[in-house]
């Protein structure tokens, strides 16, 4: 799990950057420069941005200030596995687990807004089940749990 422990921020936004363009040069993908400072706009913070707030931004970086600019990249980002929406807030945060296979579930803190990631087992626990039993072949899961994270649980005990 990722996004509420202390852990080497400026590395992990660097492997990520170095990943995309890894995977995009082996993909024959274009990792354009808006792509690309849209997936550093997200690894920024463990929280999740608005596609007007990632617009604002690329702005301020010079960038364009049209929605589908941001909205293109989103889509780009998001289908290839670099980053994922949280359909509760809609809005984007980056993929704690680029190019692995996996469920995420996110816990979202409703009073700092951080989000983080962690593996979800829908497919394989009791709801994994439920399907298998209805004859029903999962494809995509999306599991959200809003709660306190721990640095506001701690806030919240003073």
């Amino acid at each position: 799990m990722l996004g509420f422990e202390k852990h080497d921020h400026s590395h992990c936004v660097q492997t990520a950057i170095q990943s995309a363009e890894i995977f995009c040069a082996d993909k024959g993908l274009r990792f354009t420069p808006v792509r690309r400072k849209v997936l550093e706009l997200l690894l920024q913070e463990h929280r999740a941005l608005g596609a007007y707030d990632i617009l604002d931004r690329l702005r301020d970086a010079g960038f364009g200030a049209q929605p589908p600019v941001a909205y293109r990249a989103l889509d780009f980002l998001v289908s290839h596995g670099f980053a994922h929406k949280i359909e509760r807030l809609n809005a984007f945060i980056a993929c704690a687990h680029p190019g692995a296979p996996h469920s995420p579930a996110f816990m979202i803190c409703r009073i700092c807004d951080s989000v983080a990631e962690a593996q979800s087992m829908s497919a394989t626990g009791a709801f994994g089940d439920a399907a298998r039993h209805a004859g029903f072949q999962i494809e995509r899961t999306v599991v959200e749990a809003e709660g306190l994270c721990p640095t506001c649980v701690k806030q919240a005990d003073k």
